[in-house]
Order: C-alpha cells, then sequence, then structure tokens
C-alpha cells in the first residue's frame, strides 16, 4: 500500500526512538539528540532514504568490523557489526539491485562473510556480482581487505575509489581514529594494531563528495564526527586528556547521515526495515528469525561479546532475547506499510 508522508515521518521517528532505547546504559542519548538536531529529522529515514537513492545496479562500499582485543590478537572481533551489516547488504541488493563490496581487515573478512552468507547472500568477486544483479537471478555481494599501516591506508583508498566507483560509502560499528590519530576503545585504550585503516577510505570519499552514511553506539566510530562536542561531553573517556594521547576517544571521520543507536545492530535493522516500508516488499525486513540465525553463527565463527570477552550470543553485553524483541518491534513498526 501507498504510505503518506505523515505516517512515513511518524514511523521513521518511532524507528529512531526504539532503537536509541539505552538499554545498556551507555549514554547514547545525548548524541541521538545532537544527531537529530544536525539532521533535522529522523535519523533512520534519512539513512534509508540514502541508500534507496542509490542508483539501479549502482555500487555500494559497506564496512564493519573491530578487532576487539588487538593488543592480545588481530584475529579476534565482535559480533555487534556483522549481523547490521549482512542486514544492510541483503537489504540494498534487494531494493537497488546493488553490487556491494564490504572491506575490512583481512582476519576478519572470514567469519564476517560467513556471517552474510548466513543472512541470505552469496559471496562472489566483483565483476560476478555486476552480472548477477544485473540479470537479478542471486543475491550476491563481495568482499575486500584493506591494509594495516597508515602508510598503506591512504594509497589504498585512492586505488579502491578509483577502481569502484562507489555511489555509497556505508558504516555500521566500525571504530574511527581520534583528533590524534589513535583507535580507543570504549575504556580509553590504544586498540589500533592489527586494524585496517578504513578511515581513509571513507575520509578521501567525502572529500570526493561520496555520499557517506554511519551507524554507532559508543562515540568512538566512524560518522560520530557529527556529534564531537556530545561525545566530548557525555562519553566516557571522551574528553581532551581523558586518554594517554589527550585527545579522548572520539572519532573525527563524519558523515552525511549518521544513525546513532543504543547497539549498532539495531541501528541497521531499523533501516532495513524504513526500506522494506519504502518500497513495499518485505524480503529487506531483517527477520528476528533471521537475527536468530545470525547471532548463532556470530558464536559459531567465534565472534566475542565485547563487554564480556566472551563468546556467547550476547551482543554488547545485551542478552539474544532483546536483539530478536527489537527486530520484532521494527517489523511491527512498518506493518501499515507492507500491508
Amino acid at each position: 500500500m501507498t504510505v503518506d508522508s505523515d505516517h512515513l515521518a511518524a514511523m521513521d521517528d518511532r524507528l529512531d526512538r526504539l532503537v536509541n532505547l539505552d538499554v545498556g546504559d551507555r549514554g547514547i542519548e545525548p548524541l541521538f539528540h545532537a544527531a537529530r538536531a544536525r539532521q533535522a529529522g529522523p535519523l533512520i529515514g534519512a539513512a534509508a532514504d540514502a541508500l534507496l537513492a542509490v542508483p539501479e545496479g549502482g555500487t555500494v562500499i559497506l564496512t564493519t568490523g573491530s578487532v576487539s582485543r588487538a593488543w592480545v590478537s588481530a584475529t579476534i572481533g565482535e559480533n555487534d557489526g556483522p549481523s547490521g551489516a549482512a542486514a544492510l547488504a541483503r537489504a540494498m541488493v534487494l531494493a537497488r539491485r546493488a553490487t556491494v563490496i564490504l572491506v575490512a581487515e583481512e582476519a576478519l573478512l572470514g567469519p564476517i562473510g560467513r556471517v552474510c552468507q548466513a543472512g541470505g547472500l552469496s559471496l562472489v568477486e566483483v565483476e560476478q556480482a555486476r552480472l548477477a544483479n544485473a540479470e537479478g537471478s542471486l543475491v550476491v555481494m563481495s568482499t575486500r581487505s584493506f591494509p594495516l599501516t597508515d602508510d598503506e591506508g591512504p594509497i589504498a583508498a585512492m586505488a579502491m575509489l578509483e577502481e569502484l566507483e562507489p555511489d555509497l560509502l556505508v558504516s555500521t560499528e566500525r571504530v574511527g581514529r581520534n583528533r590524534n590519530g589513535v583507535f580507543y576503545n570504549m575504556r580509553g585504550r590504544d586498540y589500533g594494531m592489527g586494524r585496517a585503516r578504513i578511515d581513509d577510505l571513507f575520509d578521501a570519499g567525502r572529500r570526493q563528495g561520496i555520499p557517506v552514511v554511519a551507524v554507532g553506539d559508543g562515540g568512538n566510530e566512524i560518522g560520530m564526527g557529527n556529534v564531537a562536542d556530545e561525545v566530548r561531553d557525555h562519553v566516557p573517556f571522551g574528553a581532551e586528556g581523558s586518554c594517554a594521547c589527550g585527545g579522548g576517544i572520539g572519532a573525527v571521520t563524519t558523515a552525511d547521515v549518521l544513525v546513532t543507536a543504543a547497539v549498532s545492530n539495531w541501528g541497521c535493522t531499523a533501516i532495513a526495515a524504513a526500506m522494506a516500508a519504502r518500497v513495499g516488499d518485505r524480503r529487506v525486513l531483517h527477520t528476528p528469525e533471521a537475527e536468530r540465525r545470525l547471532l548463532d553463527v556470530m558464536t559459531a565463527e567465534g565472534l566475542i561479546n565485547s563487554t564480556h570477552g566472551i563468546i556467547d550470543d550476547h551482543v554488547d553485553g545485551i542478552e539474544s532475547a532483546t536483539h530478536l524483541a527489537v527486530a520484532q518491534l521494527c517489523t511491527a513498526l512498518v506493518r501499515r506499510a507492507l500491508t
């Protein structure tokens, strides 16, 4: 059915408020209010519109993945990010037949790729993905690794943008550098070792005028440069002088649309729901059943609940039932548009 603009705006507003409920008591709400004021409207709706503005058959570079305990091992990733990225990739392919290329560290591409497969996407090379999308015969995506050093990052960024010519850059739960070039976790610890310098890709894309959508939940992710003052004032270790380098944990990279969420995966679930409502296609939803499957696969792949440092199906220390409930509520909030 056709949904009028007033109902669409109300739906977007409810999705915003749902995914910014600070269940984990991490201080997301000041960042949410600041991002809303900057966007001058619902964040989820703005993100969905940006994703749907990609031309039919266009190209999207998507990133996620956090080397959660980098000082111990550069192969240990967390489970906030991958399921949300899978949901967005699937939504982009179904809604726009977009060629989606997920970029992360080589060490994390295996588990993240298998999460995306569990989300319904076959993994193929870029040219194969473009062929499949032109035919509409498969739901597919590609993956690429990105370098780990400050020297290699800018060069690789320019080469990737020149080769792929993306229409949109999307980041979810991807840690970014602070103003002194340091990658900090939420406890104010430097964990930049073994981390792909994907900030360089997004900064270069911004300079070229490529639109950027970013999702984050803590203040230290790509896109949080939009709300730098609020990160400094409200997030633990966000203030100047609170970390070893003196710069705080806040990431400086900005975005055209910043979606805040209590858990980054929730922001992606809500964006997919808003996209489904706009195109009138239930397949675009990220359902509770899909979330359950991805939680199980992330556990099997050894992605950790980063709050507790353990492999389980809790994300950011929040039990799995809550994540399923958020997916169910997102579906419920857009049901009128999908009737």
